[in-house]
């Protein structure tokens, strides 16, 4: 789904580390590891988090394809460490040990488990856990942040909020005027990243009771990009329909179990003449009345923000398993358990930003071009439609 960029993640959960190499990037783009640090802090907050992230305190670590604090065109490689690896020296050793290492039987409901050991042929489900762990994402957020910089130093904003956790919804309409970085900043002052005050409360509570319960909860967060020109995407061919390329980066994140663009399944009971959005012209551009389609139309942007709502399910590790069966004695037994977060939904709403950003970037050098920063820029001044 991405034509310009390439990104390749590495690395497991409780491994040496993460590794990371995005591929495609123009040169001249201004980047830091502090840069990228701040959005990594942003992914490890909300309320509900479990005791991994009191270990870890993430930083990216640029090892390649940035000289002098700009890209020079070639991959950026990018390394984060496992500080959690001192504790895992032996169990996940690349080498082959002497120790008797306790191997994970039970497969937990909901996860990469069981279909993961019958695909590979592994009798140890910790061969796949590691791997298909949410840790991953750590990457996807540090390699997601050189795109997010470029979309900045082009006019392009990306951010969110929480509207729902378990069954508790946050119904507050984003201020008028609010940029999507002043999104963020209002809902990362918040520990489940909601905007009202006493929804914020009433979903710590239900994270806080499901967590007594051994349980855990999911919900919905919005996504919003603002800043975007006429035509990324296209009408021409179904795999370079714009919603077609997002809604495929955004699904292959873990736990998240749907998506809606615009006003989404709520159209379904309405009119077309309430759904669809009235154009008019203000003497200098076209605008429209409303914005049901969500920035996008015809597989392009179209120059409104887009809007972009995610469901992610409840965290399949539980505190208080599920039942199983083990993979060698057949006997039903509970589901393993692994440490764990009651609620990633805050989490989960900074790595949609993310995965936004890698295909937005794609989009626009897949438009305009460039093989530098100075190029892109001159190109986008030169046509882009707004």
């Amino acid at each position: 789904m991405l034509t310009r960029l390439k990104f390749l993640t590495a690395g497991e959960s409780h491994g040496q580390g993460l590794l990371g190499i995005l591929d495609g990037m123009p040169a001249g783009l201004e980047i830091s590891e502090e840069y990228i640090g701040v959005h990594l802090a942003r992914r490890q907050m909300g309320h509900g988090r479990g005791g991994r992230m009191k270990i870890e305190k993430d930083f990216g670590e640029i090892w390649c394809g940035v000289r002098h604090g700009k890209t020079l065109g070639a991959p950026v490689g990018i390394l984060v460490r496992n500080k959690d690896w001192e504790n895992w020296t032996k169990k996940m050793s690349v080498s082959p040990v002497d120790d008797q290492i306790k191997t994970v039987t039970l497969p937990r409901p909901g996860h990469a488990d069981l279909a993961g050991i019958q695909k590979y042929g592994f009798d140890d489900i910790r061969n796949v856990l590691e791997r298909s762990s949410a840790r991953e994402t750590t990457m996807r957020v540090a390699l997601g942040s050189i795109c997010r910089k470029l979309l900045e130093d082009v006019g392009i904003e990306i951010g969110s909020h929480v509207v729902q956790i378990h069954d508790v919804k946050d119904e507050s309409p984003v201020p008028d005027g609010f940029t999507p970085n002043q999104l963020s900043i209002t809902a990362d002052k918040s520990p489940v990243r909601c905007l009202d005050n006493n929804a914020e409360a009433t979903m710590m509570k239900t994270i806080d009771d499901a967590k007594k319960a051994g349980d855990s909860v999911g919900g919905i967060f919005e996504v919003i990009a603002t800043g975007l020109p006429y035509g990324l995407g296209s009408y021409t061919q179904w795999d370079r329909k714009l919603h077609t390329r997002i809604s495929a980066l955004m699904m292959s994140v873990n736990a998240f179990k749907g998506i809606e663009i615009g006003g989404g399944f709520g159209g379904a009971e309405k009119f077309g003449s309430e759904v669809h959005d009235e154009i008019g012209h203000d003497g200098e551009k076209f605008f429209r009345y409303t914005n049901n389609a969500g920035g996008i139309e015809g597989g392009m942007s179209n120059a409104q923000p887009i809007v972009l709502r995610m469901a992610m399910k409840p965290i399949p590790t539980l505190i208080k398993p599920l039942r199983s069966v083990d993979i060698h004695t057949k006997k039903t037994k509970d589901a393993h358990k692994e440490r764990t977060d009651s609620c990633a939904v805050p989490a989960a709403s900074i790595i949609a930003e993310s995965m936004l950003c890698f295909i937005l970037v794609d989009a626009l050098l897949e438009k305009f071009g460039g093989d530098s920063m100075h190029q892109l820029k001159a190109h986008m001044k030169a046509t882009a439609k707004y």
